[in-house]
Parts: C-alpha cells; structure tokens; sequence
C-alpha cells in the first residue's frame, strides 16, 4: 500500500491560516493586504469579512502561474462543514463572480446515504457522494478544466475525513497539550487530571470563556490544571456571569504573575504578549506539540493493519477526495489547499526541518476510503 502526500495534487499551493503561500512565488497577507484590498495586515479567517478579497488574491496568483494563458472563471471547493467552509464558498463565488459549485462532505453511517443542494453547494452524508457531485456540476455546465480553480480543506477534509477518520485528528490537540504540559510542569503532572479538565471546558458551554479557540481553552486548562486558578471557582464564576471571556481570565493571571512558577510564568508570558498583538494563535508552544503529534500520526501504521485501526488512530489521505481531485488535475484544474488552521500546528520550526520534517501536507501517509473508479 503506496504512501501518498496532498502536495503531489496541491504542490505548494497551500496556505494555512495566516495565509501565507507555502510556494515562494505568491506573497501572503502580511506582504500585500493593500493589494488585496484589505484594511490592514491582520489575519483574516473564512467567516471574516476580507478573506474572500485574500483569498481570491492568492487564488488568482496559483492560477496565473498554472495557466497563464487562460482566464480563471471556475471556483470548486471541497469541504466538511456548511457554515465555515460552506460560507466560504459563498462569500467567494459572490465576491469574484466565478461560476462553480462547493461539495460539503462528511460520513454518517447512522442515516441512510442523503444528498441536499443548498444553491451551489452540495451537502452529503457520505464522502463517495462527491462522485455524484462532480457529475452533477457538470450537467450544471462547469467545463472543469484549465480555467477551474479547486479549493480543498484540509483538516476533516482532504486529511481525516469527518464523520470517518477524524478522531485522530482530534486525539493530537489533546496530545499536544499534553506534551505542553509535560514541557512546563515536568514529567510527573497528572495528565489524566488535565484532560479531564480540557474535556470540561471543550463544551460549548464554555464558548463564550474560551471563545471556542484551541489556543484559549488550552491555556485555561494548563492554568487550572496547574492549580493557578480552582476548577470549582471557574465553574462558579462563569456560572454567575462574572468569568464569561478569554480576556477576564488571563488578565486575571496576569495581575498575579509573581505566584506563577517559573516554567508557567515564561508560558503565560509568551502567550498574553501575542493575545494583547491580537494574535488569534496565541499558544505558540501548544500548537507546535499539536504539529508534533500530528505528523506522529501520519503512516504510524503498517500496511496491513486493519481499517479499524487505521480509521482511529492513523492520520489519512480521504481516497474519494483524492480520486475526484486527480481526475480534476487530468483535465487541467488546479487544485490548492486553503485551511484555517494555524501554521504553527502545521509547519515545523527550523530546528524540525533540519531533522527532516515536513508541513502537514507534504508529509506522506495511507489512502482510507472508497476508490471512484468512473467519474465519466
């Protein structure tokens, strides 16, 4: 069983959250917002306001350098989730005018097999429905071709498919916290303690404390986990409306830094400079282990492991979505990958590179899923 990578249909036509181009030839927000028509160099996510003016941007410079010669008028996307990546799609095809339609794929195997047009954007419970998709966008009259420009998601998407595969994507933000809390408290923390107290604060329930950004509730919980603040005082507090926002309670560590031990005080450092930047990743270090173990997960298995195992505790390739995508590629699209995760959790430091390690999607593992063997 050949081990695969999404840069041999992306290449490095990808950008994580800070939507910087992995290939050097296209700049990233940071270099160009006033190009793009944005208001600032602040990162701009699929639910904010200027991330069709960038994203488009980028997209238009993959395209020129794919096909120089030809008008980009076609915009596919390929995802798991209707309001993030479904809006997406809509505020993109509103934005530039190019015709196109989204698949948002996931696997529910409690349901019968249920497909729904919602517009443009086809909802399905079932990956291998994104061969019926692709037939059915070209009755619509897409020429998919060189003028057609692919968006794949990556994380539940091109990478652990939801509903299917994606529990061990899942299971590495919790190893990454853990190997954090490891890296600050030492060798003999009660990990178990701590993910009790992630998985308490991972309801949405605590949405409005943690903002429902990975980087905040994992601080919350090293931090309470630590003993900095008590559980039951946080419950209580966010209880009674007095503990309802990520700002209130690192600041609330902040006004008592000197009682922090030293690991913990170079943490809480690192982490309320970027928030007070305005930094939507704050938890560098977190995001960095969550990388670690992601890749950790990637072909960590044999050949001939069963697929029950593979599907909880493997990172995978969705074979339907690469299927669809090299058929695509065969009759000239581009396919690229944009992700809202961050790029810390995605990239490795340079220390890591020199070891040999490789961003998400340029590091191989299996193929899981159905093959598509006709798509017409």
């Amino acid at each position: 069983m050949p081990l695969h990578t999404l840069s041999e249909l992306t290449g490095d036509f990808v950008a994580y959250r800070s939507l910087t181009p992995f290939d050097s030839r296209v700049p990233g927000v940071r270099q160009v917002w006033k190009e793009m028509g944005l208001s600032g160099p602040a990162i701009v996510r699929k639910r904010d306001e200027g991330y069709p003016q960038a994203a488009s941007w980028i997209l238009e410079r993959f395209h020129e350098l794919h096909a120089p010669s030809v008008q980009l008028s076609e915009l596919l996307l390929i995802g798991d989730t209707l309001g993030n990546d479904g809006g997406a799609y809509r505020r993109l095809a509103e934005y530039t005018g190019w015709s196109g339609s989204a698949f948002i794929g996931s696997e529910r195997l409690d349901s019968p097999p249920g497909v729904d047009w919602q517009g443009d954007i086809y909802v399905a419970n079932r990956w291998e429905s994104i061969a019926d998709w692709l037939r059915a966008s070209r009755m619509r009259g897409l020429k998919l071709d060189e003028r057609t420009i692919v968006v794949v998601d990556i994380d539940k998407t091109a990478l652990g498919a939801r509903g299917r595969n994606n529990r061990p994507i899942d299971i590495t933000r919790l190893l990454g916290m853990r190997r954090t809390v490891q890296q600050a408290l030492g060798a003999d923390a009660d990990q178990d303690a701590f993910a009790a107290i992630y998985y308490e604060f991972n309801q949405p329930l605590y949405h409005d404390l943690t903002g429902d950004n990975q980087d905040y509730l994992a601080y919350v919980s090293i931090m309470v986990g630590a003993g900095i603040e008590q559980l039951q005082d946080v419950q209580q507090a966010h209880s009674a409306g007095e503990l309802n926002h990520f700002g209130d309670f690192i600041r609330g560590i902040q006004s008592n830094k000197s009682d922090l031990p030293p690991t913990l005080a170079s943490l809480h450092e690192s982490v309320y400079s970027a928030y007070l930047d305005g930094d939507p990743t704050p938890f560098k270090d977190f995001r960095r282990n969550e990388y670690w173990a992601a890749v950790a997960s990637m072909a960590n298995l044999p050949d001939d492991a069963p697929k029950k195992e593979r599907l909880t505790h493997e990172i995978c390739l969705t074979r339907e979505v690469w299927d669809i995508c090299r058929w695509l590629v065969e009759r000239g699209a581009q396919i690229t990958a944009l992700s809202d995760k961050p790029d810390e959790a995605c990239a490795p430091t340079p220390e890591l590179i020199e070891q040999g390690y490789a961003p998400i999607h340029s590091t191989p593992t299996h193929l899981l899923g159905t093959s598509l063997t006709s798509l017409g």
